[in-house]
């Protein structure tokens, strides 16, 4: 198993905005696309105005499978120019959990 972890550094104050574009035209393809969100978050203390979410996959194989069909669907097409408004930076690392890491389910 892997993980994915995405950080946008976006626009001073738009947390807000950009968790509202995100959850009512985007989160729903997304979750059902790629699966297995393992969080969704904003900074608070340190590096401030940054969301990071994480996504667990099988592999980097379906990782690349399951992001090519999310980059296909209309509702994520549809999204993506409105949410690229609010971002300044984008950051994604691919983590490999510790063997006695448990990747916490979310239904």
């Amino acid at each position: 198993m892997i993980v994915e972890m995405r950080t946008y550094t976006i626009q001073p104050g738009s947390t807000p905005e950009y968790f509202k574009v995100y959850e009512t035209m985007g989160m729903e393809a997304q979750k059902e696309i790629l699966g297995h969100m393992v969080g969704y978050y904003a900074t608070e203390i340190g590096e401030l105005n940054q969301v990071v979410h994480m996504w667990a996959y099988d592999s980097l194989n379906s990782r690349v499978e399951r992001r090519a069909k999310l980059m296909q669907d209309e509702r994520w097409q549809k999204m993506l120019p409105e949410l690229r408004k609010f971002i300044i930076s984008q950051k994604t690392q691919i983590l490999i959990p510790a063997p006695f890491a448990k990747i916490p389910k979310i239904d």
